[in-house]
């Protein structure tokens, strides 16, 4: 039975993924929001109570388009979209381009989306087309990552806090030592926030920890190899952990894989639920990773869209923070014996948990 369990994981994630490259190559291709992808509306009235809309057609923009963690992500925009009555494109880079993705927006625009949401990767690099989208009457939020540059609000964790929370965790680990940080892309605004926010809390807490930032890389591969590369020529390491999805399962994997525990390492670990991090936290390979409920930033922008539509403007979407959750491998058996579009390992609708 548990090997059945996972399989379906690995296969839920190898599906999504196919199916958001096939959506990008459509969506590069014709080069506006024409043919948006989302579950058809099947309603004669407004959605609830609410008057009669236009289907209302909201545009994500995304940096890692293929990327697992996004997986719940869009599960939670098709769950709001078929609630509200709208319709998603899902666009973007496939390798945090910034060109790729800014004219992923300046096509959403030029085609007439009703709202788009956008993980603001770069603190300058969409502050014109923000602002071109605004002038055009169309709302703009963003998600996941956020730069203040006329946007209406964001959705999405306390990137500086939460890095600061897991700086604080490793002094408690370690003590001492040399430990190393591990970032996909540094300078983006998804996950720079927060290993900033972890080196200052190290720094801060006085402790003689020599704490070193590695880039790994925007797919997975490259971050396994990259951090297995740093781990055998630093074997001496006390720490390891990672501010993103990728890297923090590239660390579990390679302390599982070398052994690190049995060779000094005294702590471990990241952010966000890829199934194979959940499975070697609840092993305990590592000690704890981040969750960011990433579900609710897909679900979450699409209502603040559709409310703005529908209000006029008078609706101002809120500044929203998805949370900061420690997960410890005591916590770690809910994640691995419960599959959801929550966690976007399963894309079955299901009241979970629910007596028969």
């Amino acid at each position: 039975m548990e090997s059945r369990r996972h399989h379906s994981r690995r296969d839920a994630l190898r599906t999504m993924g196919m199916t958001m490259a096939a959506g990008l190559a459509v969506s590069q291709g014709v080069g506006s929001v024409a043919g948006a992808s989302g579950r058809p509306a099947r309603r004669t009235g407004g959605a609830g109570d609410f008057p009669a809309t236009p289907e209302w057609n909201f545009v994500f923009i995304n940096h890692v388009t293929t990327n697992p963690f996004f997986v719940p992500t869009q599960y939670g925009i098709e769950d709001a979209s078929a609630l509200l009555g709208t319709t998603f494109q899902w666009t973007g880079s496939e390798v945090a381009d910034n060109a790729e993705m800014v004219n992923a927006f300046e096509a959403a625009v030029a085609g007439g989306a009703d709202g788009i949401a956008v993980a603001l990767v770069d603190l300058e690099a969409f502050n014109d087309p923000i602002q071109q989208a605004l002038d055009a009457g169309i709302p703009v939020v963003s998600y996941n990552a956020d730069a203040a540059n006329g946007r209406l609000a964001y959705v999405g964790q306390d990137l500086y806090g939460s890095g600061y929370a897991m700086g604080e965790r490793i002094v408690e680990l370690v003590g001492e030592g040399k430990v190393a940080l591990f970032i996909a892309t540094p300078g983006q605004l998804n996950i720079q926030p927060r290993i900033d926010g972890a080196l200052d809390a190290i720094a801060e807490s006085g402790a003689a920890i020599e704490a070193v930032d590695i880039a790994t890389g925007a797919v997975l591969e490259e971050e396994l190899n990259a951090v297995e590369a740093w781990y055998l020529g630093n074997t001496d390491a006390v720490g390891m952990f990672a501010v993103d999805a990728g890297s923090t399962q590239a660390v579990a994997q390679v302390v599982q894989r070398h052994s690190a525990r049995d060779q000094g390492l005294l702590g471990a670990g990241g952010f966000d639920l890829l199934p194979t991090t959940v499975e070697l936290l609840s092993q305990g390979v590592i000690d704890f990773t981040i969750d960011q409920q990433p579900y609710l930033q897909g679900f979450l922008p699409v209502q603040y869209l559709y409310f703005s539509k529908l209000s006029g403007g008078v609706v101002l979407p809120p500044e929203t923070n998805t949370g900061l959750v420690f997960l410890d491998q005591a916590g770690a058996g809910l994640f691995l014996e419960t599959a959801s579009r929550f966690e976007g390992d399963s894309d079955a609708q299901q009241l979970i948990g629910a007596s028969d």
